[in-house]
């Protein structure tokens, strides 16, 4: 007895479809933004006596791995030196399309009194030339779907190791951790 089955379409295209389906979710599920410093410009000292605040621009490239654009309003971002909070930098409004890098320049204030308290780490920093600094920042927004929004929070830290003579970066390591919320 051998029966032969009729070949049909309806099969391999069901089969298709959900490997399609498949390989769509698995590339559309949320992925960690990248943040990498590129460079820091001192911009100009204030006198705020007896001490001298610096201002700077952090250069920032950000990849965003996901297919979607994103839209994020301005945050604050605070940077720390040898555990205390010395400055911060202003995360300006924007956007960023899907599988992009953009660069960002960041405006940044350190404050002189904050650094005084840390003198005798900052100068030992100086002749060593390695001067160890955190910042912080926590950024929500929104990620275009068609015509759905879903909201986001990108909490990123980053350890930057800083020449404090040339201002060049010599290591970094940054972690961001990308949260969705699937309600509006």
């Amino acid at each position: 007895m051998n029966k032969s089955k009729k070949w049909s379409w309806s099969t391999p295209t069901i089969e298709a479809a959900a490997a399609t389906a498949a390989a769509l979710l698995l590339s559309a599920r949320p992925k960690d933004p990248h943040f990498e410093l590129i460079s820091i410009e001192l911009t100009s000292f204030k006198l705020n006596f007896p001490l001298l605040d610096a201002e700077l621009i952090l250069t920032v490239q950000v990849t965003n791995p996901n297919i979607v654009s994103i839209e994020y309003p301005s945050a604050e971002m605070s940077i720390s030196y040898s555990g205390s909070v010395l400055g911060s930098a202003v995360v300006r409004a924007g956007s960023q399309s899907g599988r992009s890098r953009k660069v960002v320049k960041l405006p940044a204030r350190l404050d002189g009194l904050k650094l005084a308290s840390q003198m005798k780490q900052f100068v030992a920093d100086v002749a060593k030339r390695e001067m160890v600094m955190d910042a912080s920042v926590e950024i929500e927004g929104v990620a275009k779907v068609l015509w759905w929004d879903h909201k986001f929070k990108v909490h990123v830290n980053s350890h930057v190791i800083v020449d404090p003579v040339f201002l060049d970066i010599i290591h970094q390591e940054n972690v961001s951790e990308m949260e969705v919320f699937v309600t509006s």
